[in-house]
């Protein structure tokens, strides 16, 4: 009978801790250090808010600047093994020099966003 109410409350606490972390940021600040694309729109080099709004890992975020929307892109929310060190935009640099927003970590959180279509396959934290 111990065994069965242990792991009822183990898989209840599981429950618990992956919906508070799908819910627990659903802001957060980011700077670009150069000018970068995404979702088709070009965002020069400066401060960022993301928001993004959903209950599963598939959310869609907007990127705002001030109090204006500046473009959404779907995204996906994926758990990290360690909280990130620091906050950084995951950027992609493109054959012809361009970049390309490809992700989101922020400092001390567990998660990560992975901006864009899920088949282009972005991995955060993949370099450094």
């Amino acid at each position: 009978m111990k065994c069965a109410t242990i792991s009822k409350s183990v898989v209840m606490g599981l429950a618990l801790l992956l919906a508070s972390s799908a819910f627990a940021a659903t802001k957060a600040s980011l700077s670009l250090q150069q000018p970068t694309t995404v979702n088709g729109t070009k965002l020069k080099a400066g401060d960022y808010k993301l928001q993004w709004d959903g209950s599963g890992p598939n959310v869609e975020v907007s990127i705002i600047q001030g109090k204006n929307v500046l473009t959404k892109v779907p995204a996906k929310v994926v758990d990290l093994s360690s909280p990130a060190q620091n906050s950084a935009a995951v950027v992609t640099v493109n054959g012809d020099g361009t970049s390309t927003l490809s992700g989101a970590r922020f400092e001390g959180k567990r998660f990560a966003l992975e901006l864009g279509d899920s088949s282009e396959g972005t991995q955060a934290g993949s370099s450094k």
